[in-house]
């Protein structure tokens, strides 16, 4: 568990959860009882919410902020596999029958979320149409995009997959700026480094490098795409 206190919060208005897939087929009474039954915490960036190995205690909604999913490999490194945007479930470890967390949630930068203890997980799942189905849509996304991120390892050069992992980022969280388009949370490259699996110093030259032909621009845990359709070509070379 992440060890801080939570702040139940008995009146919070339903307009936080009716626009969420998996709550917009629900009416306002049925959302109120959701939320009756729910915890908020906001979280500092860099906080687990939750730990690979903890006992999946509680599942949770993000509804701001971006989560980073971290595993640690047999040898003690830590690696990336998914970045996680605001409007999405996170924690759910019974959805693949788990009753410990396969993984971490570090938080990107500073979060809010929602979360329920899995005891009422079944009756989520039964009672409130479309909860289900949209979890289950969201897990076929997360695990599609993790085996193609083993594909792309398995086949693709360092620079393919480096410039893969760009065009995903900005896919998922992009924000649209005079320049170009800016990936919407910090993102170091050692960070890059472990969702493509390769160097830090192999990926700082790649930037670097990109940087000097007008692709991307780095700087300050940002990182910005000049160029998408240069790098679209980059990716399929």
């Amino acid at each position: 568990m992440d060890g801080q206190p939570r702040k139940t919060l008995p009146r919070m208005d339903e307009s936080l959860l009716t626009h969420l897939p998996p709550f917009s087929k629900l009416d306002k009474r049925q959302i109120r009882i959701i939320l009756d039954q729910a915890s908020s915490q906001r979280y500092e960036t860099g906080i687990a919410v939750f730990e690979e190995g903890g006992p999946a205690e509680r599942f949770y909604m993000l509804l701001d902020g971006y989560v980073r999913v971290v595993r640690i490999t047999a040898t003690g490194e830590q690696v990336t596999t998914l970045h996680i945007p605001a409007g999405q479930l996170i924690g759910i470890a019974k959805a693949i029958g788990r009753d410990t967390y396969p993984a971490t949630a570090l938080t990107a930068t500073e979060s809010l979320a929602l979360s329920w203890p899995t005891r009422l997980w079944d009756t989520f799942v039964s009672e409130y149409d479309g909860f289900a189905t949209e979890t289950y849509r969201i897990l076929g996304q997360r695990v599609g995009e993790m085996n193609n991120r083993i594909v792309e390892m398995a086949t693709q050069q360092v620079e393919q997959r480096v410039a893969n992992a760009l065009l995903r980022l900005i896919h998922q969280t992009g924000r649209k700026v005079p320049e170009g388009i800016e990936i919407d949370f910090p993102i170091t490259r050692q960070d890059l480094s472990e969702l493509t699996a390769t160097t830090l110093h192999t990926v700082s030259r790649l930037l670097s490098r990109w940087e000097k032909e007008g692709l991307v621009q780095s700087k300050r845990k940002r990182i910005m795409v000049r160029d998408s359709h240069a790098l679209v070509v980059l990716s399929q070379a």
